[in-house]
């Protein structure tokens, strides 16, 4: 998510491999398509054009759009500077091969290691799973209603330390519609975000680099701005009540 569809930092090739093998292991499809569904989002959030829009109900952000008919494979133009990449290319050529592989097989061989192949399979292969999708799709609805606002007003993203805690740190959404580039989603040092202290120790070793982070000053001219607008509307519907 932040390495590919944000580009907020530049990985080594072995990074980007762990990444592309364990990434299938989420069956929510190849980096190419999955990214390019997540620009789309970010580019046209609370639209019909948003893949998963908030606007139309929960179920549908949840899980909805998945089961209905998507765009033809091939139209993923925003995503050229990813396809220049023969690593991701290869991963969406072979997407289901790394999904059997590094999804099912591979944890149900390291339980097979002591004699439990099948509950590898069942519990570490499919229950895994359904309780990764419905983190992971807390995202698209429950980070789109339930939380504060406090970097934008602009669209129904919202951050929640619930939703961080459901999904390893991707819970502060709100300021990261709004700073979409900063490899942080938890900005303050006590926010619960693992992705983000995994990406800074792996900067610390060279395995990573050019961490991009949104300037202070940025962060605290949007927070004003949000406040100022909230004060508008607040005398705004002060005017229309005294009328």
């Amino acid at each position: 998510h932040r390495c590919f569809s944000h580009r907020a930092f530049s990985a080594t090739k072995p990074v980007q491999a762990v990444l592309a093998f364990f990434g299938a292991a989420a069956v929510q499809n190849s980096v190419l398509k999955w990214s390019s569904d997540h620009r789309v989002h970010h580019a046209k959030v609370d639209t019909e054009s948003d893949p998963y829009n908030i606007k139309k109900g929960f179920w549908w952000a949840h899980i909805g759009w998945i089961l209905h008919d998507q765009p033809v494979e091939g139209s993923m133009q925003n995503v050229a500077d990813l396809e220049r990449n023969g690593l991701l290319r290869f991963q969406h050529k072979y997407y289901f091969f790394f999904v059997a592989i590094a999804g099912f097989l591979l944890p149900a061989a390291i339980a097979g290691m002591w004699g439990d192949f099948l509950g590898g399979f069942l519990v570490a292969g499919c229950l895994r799973l359904v309780f990764q999708w419905h983190a992971t799709f807390s995202i698209n609805s429950v980070a789109h209603m339930i939380g504060t606002r406090p970097y934008s007003l602009k669209n129904t993203a919202r951050d929640s330390i619930l939703t961080a805690l459901l999904t390893f740190g991707e819970g502060y959404h709100n300021f990261h519609h709004r700073f979409q580039s900063d490899y942080r989603n938890g900005i303050r040092w006590y926010h619960f975000d693992p992705s983000k202290w995994t990406i800074w120790s792996l900067s610390r070793v060279g395995l990573v680099s050019d961490l991009k982070r949104a300037s202070k000053d940025a962060i605290q001219r949007a927070k004003d701005s949000v406040q100022r607008e909230k004060k508008e509307k607040k005398l705004a519907r002060r005017k229309l009540a005294t009328k």
